[in-house]
């Protein structure tokens, strides 16, 4: 039983890696064509977790680049989402390791 819980838990946790990097790779994908463009624009995190601060003070500026921009900020948010997955996963992880030593 642990041992099939912890193949699930390594398989789980390979697989939200890859699809982390998937991500950032995206990410980093479109951060180049938007460098590319020359657009500079001081996007903070307050941008990336408030979407009516987000249109306010960076989309009505940049118009033109909308799209990118809310690929970008979309791409970040769901590697954020990932990223707190691992984490879970890793602690998940861990702690199936722990307590199958302590316990056996």
């Amino acid at each position: 039983m642990v041992q099939t819980l912890l193949i699930l838990v390594i398989f789980a946790f390979v697989g939200m890696l890859f699809v982390n990097i998937y991500f950032r790779m995206k990410v980093l994908k479109v951060y180049q064509k938007m460098r590319r463009e020359n657009l500079s624009m001081d996007l903070k995190a307050a941008h990336l977790f408030d979407r009516n601060r987000l249109e306010v003070e960076v989309l009505e500026h940049h118009p033109e680049h909308r799209n990118d921009i809310e690929v970008f900020v979309h791409n970040i948010r769901y590697s954020i989402r990932m990223a707190t997955v691992l984490i879970a996963l890793i602690t998940l992880f861990g702690a199936i390791l722990l307590f199958n030593h302590l316990y056996m």
